[in-house]
């Protein structure tokens, strides 16, 4: 079974408090987008890949197996659970800096084989998204693998289930579950469906050449993500400076609003800490704006940004 995981954009990000268990309590919208993918296979046992060959030719120059020393970040390392039950493959260009074992795909085997003592597998994981983006690549990973292996092995887990097993791995991961845009609260991970007022697609598909509104009268933005080469930012420094407060207009009320009100009222909190730190990506985002944008913003924590322009 193959599967293409997308990423996740944040239409407004606001960071409401801080929680008891060390988290904040958040709120956003996210919205998937097919223009980064990874290739994700699952197969059982010694069933038959149809990605192993192919990664091996791009990407086994460089390979290692978990645990064995190597003077160079990989491009392709693998790893065996303990208890021989999960092989996972995972091939990078960029290199596979971590442990695959502990890979979300990896995780999402573990969890699930917890409770179901599910058949042995191999996992086979080709990353051509953005590492530490704030696009939701690894969560997305990671929800996909919980819904093949659903599928793989006939378990019946309902939606609401898989959202349940995925909050587990991380705190967006339960979105990945559905196929719709979906508010989240708490830690990210209380999601409900949101009807946009307006309908957004990505760059370069074919509902991108549609002019005007689509048939339910909504108007159309094409989606265009940026994502800044050698700057990556992790949660912790996105998160150090941040002051939780509730704002002025909440999410879903400034959602309501014409996309064309949304440049000064659409905020992502994350901004303030990581564009004083990396002031070029604010330099980029004012350059989506000239460009066109009618709204542009970070994507998470970033150092990936985003903008809608209106076709």
């Amino acid at each position: 079974m193959i599967t293409h995981p997308p990423v996740k954009i944040n239409l407004g990000l606001n960071v409401l408090r801080k929680r008891p268990d060390g988290f904040h309590d958040l709120e956003t919208l996210f919205v998937k987008s097919g223009q980064y993918s990874d290739t994700l296979e699952i197969v059982a046992g010694d069933d038959y890949s149809r990605t192993l060959s192919r990664l091996v030719a791009l990407y086994g120059e460089n390979s290692a197996v978990q645990g064995v020393s190597d003077e160079e970040v990989p491009q392709l390392a693998q790893g065996i659970s303990p208890d021989g039950k999960l092989m996972i493959t995972v091939a990078r260009r960029e290199g596979v800096d971590w442990n695959v074992l502990s890979d979300l795909c990896a995780k999402a085997y573990m969890l699930l084989d917890k409770d179901f003592h599910l058949p042995p597998v191999k996992i086979f994981l080709e990353k051509t998204s953005p590492v530490g983006a704030g696009l939701g690549g690894g969560s997305a990973d990671a929800a996909y693998a919980l819904k093949m292996l659903d599928s793989l092995f006939s378990l019946g887990l309902p939606e609401a289930s898989l959202a349940e097993y995925a909050s587990v791995l991380g705190s967006d991961c339960a979105f990945f579950i559905y196929d719709v845009p979906m508010t989240g609260e708490g830690r990210g991970e209380i999601l409900s469906p949101y009807n946009l007022p307006a309908r957004i697609v990505d760059a370069g598909t074919q509902d991108a050449s549609r002019s005007g509104k689509d048939g339910n009268g909504k108007e159309v933005y094409e989606l265009q993500i940026v994502v800044p080469e050698g700057i990556h930012v992790s949660t912790a420094e996105a998160y150090k400076g941040i002051v939780p407060a509730e704002p002025g207009i909440r999410l879903k009320d400034v959602l309501r609003r014409p996309v064309s009100e949304w440049k000064n009222l659409l905020i992502n909190d994350f901004e303030k800490t990581v564009f004083k730190a990396h002031p070029e990506l604010a330099a980029i985002k004012q350059s989506l704006y000239d460009s066109g944008a009618v709204y542009a913003s970070m994507s998470g924590s970033g150092s990936a940004l985003f903008a809608l322009y209106r076709l």
